[in-house]
């Protein structure tokens, strides 16, 4: 079952980043379709987070679409090469955005392996965000996509791990965020090899 349009609206966006492992993110490209667990995320929580596009209230072409209301795609170009996608939460005018870092791939492995050129079986074929979208399709055409649509969603499928089960960690290459590099705002399924470097806390 998709997840609702209220989903999307918690403002809170920690804990929506830790309660999507285990949700199941799926694309249907011209009939293609193919779907991954989610087993890593990272929140950042709009113009008070010095690691996020928003901080200060910052609004440009690419980061407006995190000021639309939860439950739409935010998906930008990294080092001018790696699409990644985002979750845009919370409401209107309050940019929060989860980073989807990595997926276990779930359904069309091997239109997985034909766009990453690589075994469903090897971690490296979705670990990583830039990893994670290629495997599943995900471009620039996907930004501003709703949620709920027909071309990009997240399903419950009611997998979930246990507390223990899941690591909280610094966000991974935010260095420039000052003190805010630290917070502990990404989170991981420990042990799963599908998890980007570092899998440890």
């Amino acid at each position: 079952m998709k997840l609702s349009p209220e989903y999307y609206l918690n403002d809170d966006v920690v804990s929506l980043a830790k309660d999507l492992l285990g949700k199941v993110l799926y694309t249907n490209i011209n009939g293609q379709i193919s779907a991954g667990i989610i087993v890593e995320t990272e929140a950042y929580f709009g113009i008070k987070d010095k690691a996020s596009h928003a901080y200060g209230g910052r609004r440009t072409n690419r980061t407006e679409t995190m000021y639309a209301p939860g439950g739409v795609a935010y998906v930008y170009l990294c080092y001018g090469m790696h699409n990644l996608f985002n979750v845009v939460s919370s409401v209107i005018d309050d940019p929060h955005a989860v980073l989807i870092r990595a997926i276990e791939p779930l359904v069309g492995k091997d239109i997985m392996e034909e766009r990453r050129n690589m075994p469903s079986t090897k971690g490296a074929i979705t670990s990583g965000p830039g990893s994670a979208a290629k495997a599943l399709g995900i471009d620039r055409s996907f930004n501003s996509k709703n949620l709920n649509g027909n071309e990009i969603w997240i399903e419950d499928h009611q997998i979930s791990y246990p507390e223990e089960a899941i690591a909280a960690s610094p966000r991974v290459g935010i260095a420039y965020a000052q003190e805010h590099a630290l917070l502990p705002c990404r989170f991981f399924v420990k042990g799963n090899k599908y998890v980007s470097k570092p899998n440890k806390v």
